[in-house]
């Protein structure tokens, strides 16, 4: 009993070890790579990494990843000055420089208390997808605007343009 339990560690072990460092790596592994003497459970399958997922064979970004670059974009307060250099298109710079006592990437003149990220829905033959951005402000006042990012994976992701009256 105790040497299967041996081999079991080592067997978890080895693979755990495997994993990581394919992860590392950046590599894809199937249970057959990983842990050539596990046998996967009946009816379980290998799926790739969510960040893998595209909605279509195109390579157009889904809608979660979306979610996750317009989270990480406006955080709490709004984007910081890397990510208004490098994650915001041509035109909307030049749209947002016409506006210099307006922030627009905010549709706002200050900085909010909190901001929040809807939901996101793609349009696949725009070739863009959009979420409700709700702004916080003192007195329980919200505001609400539309940001809109470009769908195409073959690019980085990027902010396309905001529409301030939702």
């Amino acid at each position: 009993m105790l040497r299967h339990a041996s081999r079991t560690t080592a067997t978890a072990t080895a693979t755990a070890l495997a994993t990581a460092t394919a992860v590392a790596l950046g590599l894809t592994l199937t249970a057959a790579s990983a842990a050539p003497a596990v046998a996967a459970a009946p009816g379980a399958s290998i799926q790739p990494s969510r960040a893998d997922l595209r909605t279509d064979p195109n390579g157009r970004y889904t809608a979660e990843e979306i979610r996750r670059f317009l989270v990480s974009f406006y955080g709490k307060h709004g984007p910081n000055a890397w990510q208004r250099e490098h994650q915001v298109s041509a035109e909307l710079k030049k749209k947002a420089a016409e506006t210099p006592d307006y922030d627009l990437l905010l549709c706002a003149q200050n900085t909010p208390r909190d901001i929040s990220v809807g939901k996101v829905t793609t349009a696949q033959s725009a070739r863009v997808g959009w979420a409700t951005i709700t702004t916080h402000w003192s007195g329980n006042r919200k505001q609400h605007f539309t940001a809109y990012v470009d769908l195409d994976a073959t690019r980085p992701i990027e902010l396309l343009d905001v529409s301030c009256s939702v």
